[in-house]
């Protein structure tokens, strides 16, 4: 199993410091992380009546003030600077991305990188944010599908068609291609039935982001088999998706989660940055995660 870790979230790190970001990722990429993963939001607001679908509470953790660079830009920060460590957005709002311009600068970032990107896509929980965009909430996940297939389409193909709902064009040619033979791996995200229908139809890779509780391992059981129906109802092999789930640092709970989401047959899991400075506690930390942890999954 492999193990990937977050970017800090503003509230634990300076992520808008370049120089912490780089200094962080050298030293998770140092300590054998196979990914880092970056979050994205266009906006924040100070009042909002969405509710956030992974905390009981319906409130993000994310303070409305929070300084969040584009992901992808961070990336690119981030691929100058480290030669092995995987870069993946968990996960970018797929609809409220051009998907033309999206498909350039994905690709443009797999070639710098060379090869090390996974795009992992949601459809976004903020009604208050796609609003502010002047976009249709309820239009988002058919807008996302549709996006997907023209991404598919520029990364495969040197002159490109298309005729959806939303775009259509012809003679298209979208160049650079992605470094990775057949395109940029997609991490589909959600914890929904649509998700798992999507990441079954275009996805490399399934991420619902909970199940390292007890009473996630039943909605998980209910939506692999969708994920793998729907695999195969696109003509594709009913295990292509592999699962990613989301892991803890804690040092009491780190091994038994991990554990329990290699029982769940996660291929990946990707755990929050245990609290601390990088000038303090924070890399013993992670060094102990290493040491006690990830040795256990060799």
């Amino acid at each position: 199993m492999k193990f990937g870790i977050r970017i800090p979230p503003p509230q634990m790190g300076p992520i808008a410091d370049p120089d912490f970001i780089v200094r962080y990722s050298q030293l998770v990429e140092s300590l054998g992380f196979e990914s880092l993963w970056t979050i994205d939001h266009a906006v924040m607001h100070m009042e909002y009546d969405s509710r956030y679908p992974y905390k009981k509470t319906g409130r993000t953790p994310l303070p409305a003030d929070s300084n969040m660079p584009d992901p992808l830009i961070m990336m690119g920060l981030i691929a100058g600077v480290t030669e092995r460590i995987r870069l993946g957005t968990s996960m970018l709002i797929l609809p409220q991305r051009h998907p033309l311009i999206l498909a350039k600068e994905v690709a443009s970032l797999d070639q710098y990188s060379k090869g090390r990107i996974t795009l992992g896509v949601g459809v976004g929980w903020v009604k208050e944010e796609v609003e502010a965009m002047k976009q249709n909430f309820s239009d988002r996940g058919r807008r996302a599908n549709e996006w997907l297939e023209i991404l598919r389409a520029l990364w495969s193909q040197d002159v490109s068609d298309f005729d959806g709902d939303y775009f259509q064009f012809e003679g298209v040619i979208s160049n650079p291609k992605p470094a990775q033979p057949g395109g940029v791996p997609i991490m589909v995200g959600g914890h929904s039935e649509a998700a798992a229908r999507r990441a079954g139809r275009y996805g490399d890779e399934f991420y619902p982001h909970w199940s390292t509780r007890g009473p996630d391992r039943a909605e998980l059981e209910r939506l692999v088999p969708i994920v793998m129906e729907s695999a195969e109802a696109a003509g594709r092999p009913a295990n292509i998706v592999k699962l990613t789930l989301t892991g803890t640092s804690d040092a009491k709970t780190a091994l038994e989660t991990a554990e329990f989401c290699a029982e769940l047959g996660a291929e990946r899991v990707v755990v929050l940055p245990p609290k601390g400075e990088l000038d303090g506690a924070l890399p013993d930390e992670l060094e102990r995660f290493r040491d006690q942890v990830m040795a256990q999954f060799d």
